[in-house]
């Protein structure tokens, strides 16, 4: 490539592209103008300390000028404190630059990386960002435990996957989900939810996220009116609520949503939809009873709005057989039935899938591929595989014998450390329990708790209307009896009152 006063692209082996102009017809000598624009870019934040730079020859390469005229501008800028070398004569950014007087604006960029306001208007947004997680240990997650993931058996899947014949999964496919997954999910949801769903009814998502994200779109929009439990899931409160729906709480109890309640606003306002989470109710866990299944599937037939069905942990039953999903029992295509893999295998895999009446799920397609085109092919196969061989079925029969020995060890951990203070019915199913707390403030009690790196998650947090109650939640499945009873000592000798060991 010439002289020009086009950009030049030098690429030294293993690092970032870095980008010079330079232009043989401005008077100024060549070297120089490399050592300017090297300069210019360590000043506005563009090269960075400790930063590799192309070497003398790559570099005169590229910008098809002379050696020498690279290794003076390299002197050049070595000699001002710019660069430095090592031994192996690699070249690098000088860790400690020499001190410069720099313009407001340079200035700001470089201490800032970026622009911190823009340029254009930005509207605030309603949503709430959850990528900083707290430090420390978190009681109340109720996620599956990393160290028991199925990492041995997936990654011969990935590698068989992406050695086998099939290119197609790291091309372009089809954005209802890879054919096979779709076909296993179906066999599944068949044998395990009594779900009469072929392959073509079924599709998948980037996590259950995504496809609350989809369903909303298409079910609600400004203006809709969709009920959610009054204790339950924000981040699906959120999703709905982005298009803009109004959100009504409806009243829990020990038997799960008050579906009369329920019926009394949808006879004073029309309903879109309703959110729940029948199997186990999040947070409670309690599970919807037979009586209300029934009245709430005929309430919304009666009525005409849709049921929306988080099933996130179907698998983890430890009490009888688990009961079936109230899309097992649609007859009046109300039902929309969202599930997820994360529980089974890793949440970071975020894989979902849903089904329901065929318009939706059209609808639902269009917008996941407006959105997100298709998904992770590789991943969709490599679990296709999983689930056609059995490994995952195989591999939730011994985690949900594990996860139920957990959940007796943080019962058993909670009668020792706080009997007085915290009581629970064991749940018949799920990662985590309810407990009620006695005469304590719990909100107090977990930030006592947090400033020492114990996260709970009280009841406040999963209200729709922010309402301190004397309750929390405390997950058993990511840790070990041991580690749930030296967390249990912690946390008991945390409470308000009670003081600490020094």
């Amino acid at each position: 490539m010439k002289i020009s006063d086009r950009p030049v692209v030098a690429r030294p082996a293993g690092a970032w592209e870095v980008t010079l102009v330079a232009d043989e017809r401005s008077g100024v000598a060549l070297y120089v103008q490399i050592v300017q624009a090297v300069v210019a870019d360590i000043r506005r934040g563009r090269l960075t300390p400790g930063q590799r730079l192309p070497g003398t020859r790559t570099l005169a390469e590229r910008l098809s000028v002379h050696r020498n005229t690279v290794l003076s501008a390299y002197a050049e800028l070595r000699a001002e404190g710019w660069i430095e070398s090592d031994p192996a004569r690699q070249t690098f950014v000088c860790q400690a630059l020499p001190e410069v007087p720099l313009t407001g604006q340079a200035r700001a960029r470089r201490s800032q990386r970026g622009p911190r306001q823009a340029g254009f208007p930005v509207e605030p947004s309603a949503l709430t960002s959850t990528s900083d997680a707290p430090q420390g240990l978190l009681l109340g997650e109720g996620t599956p435990d990393l160290r028991l993931a199925p990492r041995v058996a997936l990654s011969r899947a990935y590698r068989r996957v992406i050695r086998g014949r099939d290119l197609g999964v790291l091309g372009y496919g089809d954005a209802r989900g890879h054919p096979r997954l779709r076909s296993a999910l179906a066999s599944m949801l068949s044998a395990t939810r009594g779900l009469g769903v072929s392959a073509d009814e079924v599709l998948v998502t980037r996590g259950s996220q995504m496809a609350l994200e989809l369903v909303g779109r298409v079910l609600c929009g400004p203006g809709a009116l969709v009920a959610v439990e009054a204790l339950g899931y924000r981040a699906a409160w959120q999703a709905l609520a982005a298009s803009g729906a109004e959100l009504v709480p409806v009243g829990l109890d020990g038997e799960g949503l008050r579906v009369d309640a329920l019926a009394e606003l949808a006879r004073r306002r029309p309903l879109r939809a309703v959110y729940v989470t029948p199997h186990h109710q999040y947070p409670t866990t309690a599970t919807l009873s037979a009586a209300r299944r029934l009245e709430l599937l005929e309430l919304a037939r009666r009525e005409r709005f849709a049921i929306i069905e988080d099933d996130y942990d179907h698998e983890f039953h430890y009490q009888g057989r688990p009961v079936l999903p109230l899309a097992s029992a649609d007859e009046g295509g109300v039902v929309v039935y969202i599930g997820t893999l994360s529980k089974i295998v890793a949440p970071g895999l975020r894989l979902g899938y849903l089904t329901g009446p065929a318009p939706l799920l059209e609808r639902c397609l269009a917008e996941r591929q407006h959105l997100d085109r298709q998904g992770d092919l590789v991943t969709e196969a490599a679990l296709a595989e999983l689930l056609e061989e059995g490994e995952l079925q195989r591999h939730v029969r011994p985690m949900r014998r594990i996860y139920q020995s957990r959940r007796d060890a943080l019962v058993a951990a909670l009668e020792r450390h706080l009997p007085d203070t915290l009581s629970s019915t064991p749940p018949p199913g799920g990662m985590a329990l309810w407990a009620q707390a006695h005469d304590i403030d719990v909100e107090r009690w977990a930030e006592r708790a947090a400033a020492q790196g114990l996260h709970l998650y009280t009841a406040r947090h999963f209200a729709f209307d922010g309402r301190v109650q004397p309750y929390l939640r405390l997950g058993f499945a990511s840790r070990s009896a041991e580690e749930t009873a030296r967390a249990l000592e912690r946390l008991a000798r945390l409470r308000p009152g009670v003081a600490r060991r020094r």
